[in-house]
């Protein structure tokens, strides 16, 4: 499930590969940019935003796309055999001399040009992981609506731009309140440290190269998170089976010992 520390990792594989080096081969296999050639320029740098990426080629051009759930960018070295998923899925091919960027499954891809970035990452907040990270602006993001639940203002790109499901509910387990807890009955120092801790993770999983993450600190195997994706297994901390509901579409787990404040 790709969130930011996901994203960067890809920004960082791309940028490696693709940055500083002439294209020779240019496949964006979507309806409105399939006849969009990019063979001959030279990719500037592959920049991550949040849950976005943003490749930017000489020319002032960037190809913004966005995983979410499913999709994935992978690298492979010239002439080695693709593995990612059938060719039908494929939704860009962005290649060098020596390697080829594959876009899989890719939900969202367009070629903008880069003085109109803003048009598709301008509303979001500072990102967790980039260098306009500002915790205080995050944390005052996040009160503005303090009727809204804690778990639904996390996801909410535009407070604080990184966070997914996994973060969202290990993020709640930590600050030992529900998901569902209105933002505005938190106590006023924990918001700010909420961004803290959620920039502190989102770093800390900048290199699990494996794509796992680990917000426990534990190495021992099964627990490396302290709530997600444990329903009815033990919590790490006190032993309590994990409940498990949806909350705006999405499995939302918690400690009902732990964790103090609404339940669905």
């Amino acid at each position: 499930m790709p969130e930011g520390d996901s994203i960067r990792r890809a920004a960082t594989r791309l940028h490696t590969v693709l940055a500083g080096r002439v294209l020779t081969r240019s496949d964006l296999r979507v309806p409105r940019f399939a006849t969009a050639d990019l063979t001959g320029r030279v990719t500037l740098d592959v920049t991550p935003r949040g849950k976005h990426l943003l490749t930017r080629f000489e020319g002032g051009l960037t190809l913004h796309s966005h995983l979410r759930m499913d999709g994935a960018w992978h690298v492979f070295a010239s002439g080695e055999k693709w593995r990612g998923g059938p060719a039908h899925e494929i939704r860009a091919v962005l290649g060098t001399a020596d390697h080829t960027a594959v876009g899989y499954r890719l939900p969202v891809l367009e070629l903008i040009r880069t003085a109109e970035e803003d048009r598709v990452v301008g509303h979001l907040g500072p990102d967790l992981l980039g260098p306009d990270w500002d915790p205080d602006l995050a944390a005052g993001n996040l009160v503005a609506a303090p009727e809204r639940a804690l778990g639904e203002a996390l996801l909410d790109q535009r407070n604080l731009a990184g966070i997914g499901n996994i973060y969202k509910a290990e993020l709640c387990f930590l600050a030992q309140v529900t998901p569902w807890t209105p933002v505005g009955a938190l106590p006023e120092s924990t918001l700010p440290r909420l961004a803290a801790a959620a920039h502190r993770l989102l770093s800390a999983n900048i290199g699990e190269r494996s794509g796992h993450r680990n917000t426990t600190g534990s190495r021992r195997p099964g627990q490396d998170l302290f709530v997600y994706g444990r329903a009815h297994r033990p919590c790490l901390r006190c032993g309590t089976p994990v409940r498990e509901a949806p909350q705006d579409g999405r499995p939302t787990y918690w400690c009902p010992r732990c964790q103090q404040g609404p339940t669905p």
